[in-house]
């Protein structure tokens, strides 16, 4: 796979434990037994390449984790997987491999052998060679259709630089130990500033130093776990005994190690490391969830930690595995056709005439189990998540959709819908937000795009080609919580923004505090040097209203007005 692959993590897929329960009721308990039982056996002898059984009699198979990952598909476990895997597969090769799966589910041919080039989940087709044979029951009757494929590019699961074994071997076994409901600490370690190195010795030098990294974690885990190389300098290590503090603490003997300094080439190096730590003993939920939320513990530790280990949820109280269970709820429902999620509106309304002029659209979602599930406790993890920006156009699209009926009622309306730093970074973001338009026939001006607090993980160059070329296209852009980490003075003054909206913390106390008062003079002030109008959020009393209004604010947002509304709701607000 490219770089772009290692750019994007790992693809967060619906897999092996929600997914797979439609599927497999398709079946008989001892069907699904053999089935296992089958692929269990092809795999030990099939290392290297992707397995896949076929139960013909229900056309239900079993394909290897490393596929699944690899090309993007639904689950380990398929109904149909022969029409799924024919999506992949190139449109010029698609009639040969389609007559060919036909024969043998006609019962014309007892196996294949074939090369033919499947789209990978970066876009990209890869080179496989598929060879594949019938089983046939006591009666001469076709029961199993067995098969290996071959990608060209990925020969095995064991990193090239390294020796240890890669993240394609990671999933396996953590899906592996899942299904066999064996208790595990998964530790996720990496290097900070890494690129450095490589800017100033080159990146063969770089490559050394990530061998002497792997080679002492590899060490020093011994025979008490396994290790992996990951994406860039990110290593994962998954133990079956032990305790959060053992964990901890073997964190810090490695973390001193390094912060000592150790030679390569005669040069002294020092890294600092960061971590993020998950205790598994629910099987409830499935590999994507696990790395999911070790890589959201990772980044809190890289980000707001300073590099001390960030336990996800901190302790393993039942409270923190069932907050396990209910992301791994909620991320499977959008490949659910996103069952659970809706949007609400809040109103943007004008600060002199206090009429409604926009609103901002905001995520929820809610089950039977888990009731309403207020979005901090997801939005935060599902951002740092690569399928994210799955749903990011989800919400876009719905936004439209609900929004062309309020212009019906309000034709100056403006809906505003929150973006991810995962939905930017996409190479056809901007190509599938003005699809999205086209596909709604929505006036693009009636559309204002939220850059957020998170987006400052971008490179601001990248930020300005997406901004710039939305603008072009008509339309607006809005910097959310201005006056946080993120927002500052640089990023006004490079990126061209029609509005900027003020975060709530800055007017929570202007009624008794002068010095807010002079910060809001300030922002505004700030804003018209650069041509952009202002949004006060958080508004929530007369007073707050009143003070503000001897400010050119454009609009004004919060609970004073209004709290965010269901469609059906906001039409009838102020009606």
């Amino acid at each position: 796979m490219g770089d772009l692959w290692y750019n994007y993590c790992i693809i967060i897929l619906w897999g092996a434990i929600m997914g797979n329960n439609d599927v497999l009721d398709r079946m008989p308990e001892r069907r699904i037994k053999k089935l296992d039982r089958l692929f269990e056996a092809f795999s030990i002898v099939a290392e290297g390449t992707y397995v896949y059984i076929c139960d013909m009699r229900y056309d239900v198979s079993r394909w290897s984790a490393s596929a699944v990952i690899t090309f993007g598909l639904p689950s380990e476990y398929m109904y149909a997987a022969g029409e799924i895997w024919e999506e992949k597969i190139h449109p010029d090769d698609r009639e040969t491999y389609h007559k060919g799966i036909e024969e043998i589910f006609s019962g014309t041919s007892l196996g294949h052998d074939m090369q033919y080039r499947a789209k990978n989940i970066e876009g990209n087709y890869d080179v496989c060679t598929c060879r594949g044979t019938v089983l046939l029951d006591d009666n001469d009757n076709p029961d199993y259709f067995v098969g290996v494929i071959r990608n060209q590019g990925i020969h095995s699961h064991v990193d090239a630089l390294t020796g240890l074994r890669n993240q394609y071997g990671m999933m396996e076994d953590l899906q592996y130990n899942i299904s066999n409901q064996t208790e595990m600490l998964f530790t996720m370690v990496g290097i900070s500033h890494f690129s450095e190195y490589n800017e100033v010795y080159g990146y063969h030098f770089g490559n050394k130093i990530l061998q002497n990294f792997a080679r002492y974690i590899y060490d020093f885990v011994g025979n008490t776990g396994s290790v992996y190389r990951l994406d860039g300098t990110k290593f994962a290590i998954i133990s079956k005994s032990g305790s959060a503090e053992l964990v901890k603490q073997n964190y810090e003997k490695i973390r001193n190690h390094f912060r000592k300094g150790f030679k390569v080439e005669d040069k002294d190096i020092i890294l600092d490391l960061n971590a993020g730590f998950l205790f598994i003993n629910n099987f409830s939920i499935d590999y994507q969830t696990v790395y999911s939320c070790a890589n959201f513990a990772y980044s809190e530790s890289k980000q707001r930690k300073q590099g001390d280990m960030v336990f996800f949820a901190n302790d393993l109280t039942d409270d923190n595995r069932f907050r396990l269970e209910k992301f791994h709820a909620i991320r499977g429902s959008i490949m659910q056709n996103f069952e659970g999620f809706f949007l609400v509106y809040q109103p943007v309304v004008d600060s002199n005439t206090e009429k409604l002029i926009g609103a901002e659209a905001l995520l929820r979602w809610k089950n039977d189990k888990y009731g309403l599930v207020p979005p901090d406790e997801f939005i935060p993890l599902l951002e740092k998540d690569p399928l994210f920006p799955e749903l990011g156009e989800w919400i876009l699209k719905r936004a439209l959709r609900d929004a062309k009926e309020i212009i019906k009622k309000y034709p100056d309306f403006v809906i505003n819908v929150n973006l991810s730093y995962t939905q930017l970074e996409k190479p056809d973001f901007v190509e599938m937000v003005i699809r999205s338009i086209e596909e709604y026939d929505f006036p693009t001006n009636h559309l204002c795009l939220e850059i957020t607090e998170r987006c400052r993980l971008l490179n601001l160059e990248l930020l300005k080609n997406v901004v710039v070329n939305l603008r072009g296209h008509g339309v607006q852009i809005a910097l959310d919580d201005f006056g946080t980490g993120f927002s500052s003075v640089g990023i006004v003054k490079n990126l061209p923004f029609d509005t900027i909206k003020i975060d709530r913390s800055f007017v929570m106390r202007i009624e008794e505090d002068d010095k807010e008062k002079e910060l809001i003079e300030h922002f505004v002030n700030l804003a018209a040097t650069f041509g952009a109008r202002v949004c006060v959020e958080g508004i929530e009393t007369e007073g707050m209203k009143r003070i503000l209004k001897n400010y050119p604010v454009k609009s004004f947002q919060g609970y004073y007005y209004a709290k965010p509304l269901i469609l059906e709701d906001f039409l009838k607000w102020r009606s």
